[in-house]
């Protein structure tokens, strides 16, 4: 099995320590997500220096804050620091973080999302120098750079899945019920058929929300946090997750919404935990890791710890479900 981590970006840990610890334990890819307070992209290129074959992936830049040249630039440097092992994971985050934090407007996103991919990947070929004329994204005369670095789109929506059916290398769905993620593909596998693609060459790399603990208690409400809080951040997650919890999913965005955090993460139930991602002792874990990806069409789950998680379960789930990458 292709496994994959998300390292968190925030606690005492250092994601280095994690991400070397990751490789050693057989993780065969490491990712860095990028929101506030920490660029992936550098957090990786020292990850590239400390590590010798695990596979580098940002997880994910959103669209709207560095051009399509500034990240295909940035996709070939960190392939070049890191011997070959970089993928470019993007995404169009959420118009809380684009607009807030960047100052930009959140317009058109699944658009910007189609352009801006696009012209990375003209950028990253070896043909003559591109010049794109978008509806949001206009470049001219871009010397092209000559890199294979696979592209992953973190797509939700319809109309963004067909986004990586025409384009992409990889989708990483997040907060998409793995009950429902084989369906989901099908609108990827179909806007890849009208492009004359294959769609088992798009590998699927969902985040999957996993925590870990002796304590089964700990680990679910790790779990719970991570879901309520994205639940309540954005209508694109919100909605992702209600194609299986609709009136759930409705209580826990109002109650996060309202600032009652705690019980918005309450309202999170088991089967919520269950569908959306891994909790529990590390067997009952590995157990059901093993079970989603046997299930589902799933190439290479990303495991990804909530930001919510103690430090120590942070290195346990790590730790526990390393092992499942040997089956």
């Amino acid at each position: 099995m292709h496994l994959g981590v998300v390292i968190p970006r925030t606690g005492t840990h250092d994601p280095t320590d994690l991400a070397i610890s990751a490789e050693k334990q057989g993780y065969d890819s490491v990712w860095m997500g990028e929101l506030w307070g920490s660029s992936s992209v550098v957090k990786l290129s020292e990850i590239a220096a400390m590590t010798d074959e695990v596979e580098l992936g940002t997880a994910i830049v959103n669209v709207f804050s560095r051009t399509p040249a500034v990240l295909a630039m940035t996709a070939v440097t960190l392939d070049r620091v890191s011997n070959g092992r970089a993928s470019l994971g993007v995404g169009t985050s959420t118009p809380t973080a684009v607009e807030n934090v960047h100052g930009m407007t959140f317009d058109r996103p699944v658009r910007r999302s189609h352009e801006t991919i696009e012209v990375i990947q003209r950028i990253l070929g070896d043909d003559e120098p591109v010049t794109y004329e978008g509806e949001r994204v206009s470049v001219s005369g871009v010397p092209p750079l000559d890199r294979d670095v696979p592209i992953y789109h973190a797509a939700l929506g319809p109309a963004n899945r067909r986004v990586v059916g025409r384009l992409c290398d990889g989708w990483m769905p997040h907060n998409i019920p793995f009950s429902g993620l084989d369906d989901a593909f099908e609108v990827v596998a179909t806007s890849a058929r009208e492009r004359g693609r294959d769609p088992d060459e798009i590998t699927i790399a969902p985040y999957v929300p996993a925590a870990v603990s002796d304590d089964r208690d700990e680990a679910y409400d790790a779990v719970r946090g991570h879901v309520a809080y994205y639940a309540g951040s954005a209508d694109g997650y919100r909605n992702a997750i209600a194609t299986e919890f609709p009136d759930q999913v409705d209580r826990v965005a109002e109650a996060w919404q309202a600032g009652d955090r705690a019980d918005a993460a309450t309202l999170v139930t088991d089967e919520m935990v269950h569908d959306l991602g891994v909790a529990g002792t590390p067997s009952a874990a590995r157990d059901r890791l093993r079970e989603i990806v046997s299930e589902t069409a799933i190439d290479r789950p990303l495991v990804t710890i909530p930001e919510q998680a103690a430090d120590g379960v942070a290195e346990e789930t790590i730790e526990a479900l390393a092992a499942v990458s040997d089956a």
